[in-house]
């Protein structure tokens, strides 16, 4: 009895025990509530380790507020405040206008387009023009069949999903290691930004248009991207050699001679109606 009694007033929970009754069940309950709906707004709008901090804040406050005492709503008020406290630690000001102002989609985008801004200015165009003019003359030559595609103004992001994410500078070995028959990045479609690759092996959805002549899948899926954003696109046939070109839904054929002077042209017509 008396080793009974030592065990309950020493007992670190028994502050617990003693006070937990039916408001106290209610108010744990209302905390629950209202820590999940804050939880899911969070982590809904700011994307940023919310559903984290909020559970480690408002575990430690949960626990604090009982040991002193405090209701349902000053648990909510306590919590809040010090949720919105960590969170300024992990993003600035700035963000936060940006994220709440202009939404999470449209920060996204200007940052994307700042790093498209930046790729553009930086990278000698003709000399990207000419290395991928040499590697389409070899697969032409060797009949090695490549698709690549080069975003403009429409971002092509959402489809590298399907493919391998790559962020490498576009070179001749490169191009040519890629489309190498046999290489596991073979089948698909490179997606150049700038004068970077983003993606490798990416599937597009082919065109359902009716087409003269003989097209195989490399072209169909050439054209199928021209149709769904303002891409130039590059194809090599496997079974001919045949150089294409592939902008707006349209698709013409080039010797290895004319090539670069028509991609050169169609590049740089592209380009000014990026910047407009």
């Amino acid at each position: 009895m008396f080793y009974t009694e030592i065990i309950n007033e020493t007992s670190p929970f028994n502050w617990i025990f003693s006070e937990f009754n039916v408001n106290k069940i209610i108010d744990f309950i209302f905390v629950v509530i209202c820590l999940a709906f804050v939880n899911v707004v969070l982590d809904y709008f700011v994307k940023r380790k919310a559903m984290r901090i909020t559970l480690g804040v408002s575990s430690g406050v949960f626990l604090l507020s009982y040991m002193f005492y405090l209701t349902g709503l000053e648990i909510i008020s306590l919590t809040v405040i010090l949720i919105v406290a960590f969170i300024g630690l992990f993003i600035n000001l700035a963000e936060l206008r940006t994220y709440f102002s202009n939404g999470v989609k449209k920060y996204d985008a200007s940052l994307k387009d700042k790093k498209k801004e930046k790729i553009e200015k930086i990278f000698d165009h003709n000399q990207l023009y000419k290395t991928i003019a040499d590697a389409v003359a070899y697969f032409s030559k060797h009949k090695i069949g490549a698709l690549m595609t080069f975003e403009r103004k429409d971002d092509l992001t959402e489809l590298i999903e399907n493919g391998s994410e790559l962020d490498c500078p576009v070179t001749y070995d490169l191009i040519l290691t890629i489309f190498y028959p046999g290489t596991r990045l073979h089948d698909g479609a490179v997606i150049i930004r700038g004068n970077r690759i983003i993606a490798a092996s990416v599937l597009y959805t082919l065109t359902t248009k009716p087409m003269a002549g003989k097209f195989g899948s490399r072209h169909r899926a050439a054209i199928g991207i021209s149709e769904i954003s303002d891409s130039v696109t590059v194809v090599v046939s496997e079974e001919t050699g045949r150089i294409s070109l592939v902008y707006n839904g349209e698709i013409q054929s080039y010797s290895i001679d004319n090539f670069f002077t028509a991609f050169e042209n169609l590049m740089s017509s592209t380009q000014s109606r990026t910047e407009e």
